[in-house]
């Protein structure tokens, strides 16, 4: 890597541990390269951090700012984990209100690069207007942002016709590739809401930089640091599965995806209310861990098994993530 000025990088995510900690892992990464880090979030979140390796410490500057008294909003409620999923918009209101703290901290520390998360929809204007550089780090697959589709519709010279939740069961016209990436009408019926390498979605990849008109930098799929690979046979579904539920939470399009990757095999459900049968799920259980016709996803799984526990090639993305940033910031 070239010997260019070491960073100062904030890192801003949303109020969630699934969100955080990703953001964590990849805050201690960049530090391991020598480059300053001030992690943001609320003094309960921060408090309940991992412990930041020694080595680490003099380099990573963990920043509380108060969250925001918010009517129906627990005391003390300063994450997803902390409240039932209907008081959610409660806390994005309170989370909102980090607007002007944050831009007073970057007033003050002026850092060379903000990595936030999809919640605050207000920063850019203020980083435009402070001549911060800023990259949006997403939690869900390429695959999920090709399907939901294009920020700038006009790059791909077509409307988003979708209206009806029958419209989002089929793959979106603007992937030019087969694929089978669509949610079951289950799925569709709920509400909405990048990490990841080529080697596991390089077609996906591209499309989302060419649908949003953006550069999409991969930085590898930061697994946790005590997935080596090791495992026995016995426990190698488990350990892929822990690894994948970490990822992220693309309702049934990451179960499509690994679908067609021949990682895993789906568990027939009811399309109107998505339930499981007892049956279904023996079945699938019977074929991929027994059954002769389940081999070629065992022989998959393997492979994944080595692409997460290869640690070098995610070095090497976050590598290639950290001089992308050396020589894009804003001057």
């Amino acid at each position: 890597m070239s010997e260019a000025k070491k960073l100062h990088v904030a890192l801003f995510p949303w109020l969630a541990f699934g969100h955080m900690i990703p953001f964590f892992e990849l805050a201690k990464l960049i530090a391991q390269r020598g480059h300053k880090i001030s992690f943001i979030s609320t003094p309960r979140n921060i408090q309940r951090l991992p412990k930041i390796p020694p080595n680490l410490a003099p380099l990573i500057n963990l920043v509380s700012l108060p969250l925001p008294t918010v009517e129906h909003l627990p005391q003390n409620a300063e994450a997803t984990t902390d409240i039932p999923s209907h008081k959610t918009p409660y806390l994005k209101i309170a989370f909102d209100g980090l607007q002007g703290p944050l831009h007073q901290f970057f007033q003050t520390s002026t850092p060379d690069w903000i990595i936030y998360d999809f919640a605050p929809h207000w920063l850019p204007p203020i980083l435009a207007n402070l001549g911060i550089s800023g990259v949006f780090f997403s939690m869900y697959g390429a695959w999920t942002l090709s399907f939901l589709g294009s920020s700038t519709s006009a790059m791909i010279n077509r409307e988003d016709s979708r209206t009806r939740p029958e419209d989002f069961t089929v793959p979106p016209e603007w992937i030019p590739f087969p694929s089978k990436i669509a949610f079951g009408l289950h799925e569709a019926k709920r509400a909405f809401a990048i990490r990841n390498c080529n080697e596991l979605e390089s077609n996906f990849s591209r499309l989302v930089g060419e649908l949003h008109c953006k550069p999409v930098v991969p930085i590898g799929l930061l697994p946790p640091a005590d997935f080596d690979g090791s495992s026995d046979q016995d426990d190698m579904w488990l350990t892929i599965k822990e690894w994948l539920d970490k990822q992220n939470k693309d309702q049934g399009l990451i179960a499509r995806f690994f679908g067609e990757k021949m990682v895993g095999i789906e568990i027939t459900k009811d399309e109107k209310d998505g339930s499981l049968r007892r049956e279904s799920v023996a079945e699938s259980l019977r074929l991929i861990m027994v059954e002769k016709e389940g081999r070629g996803y065992r022989d998959k799984a393997k492979e994944m098994k080595k692409l997460i526990a290869d640690k070098d090639m995610h070095d090497r993305y976050v590598d290639h993530f950290v001089e992308f940033m050396q020589n894009h910031r804003v001057a």
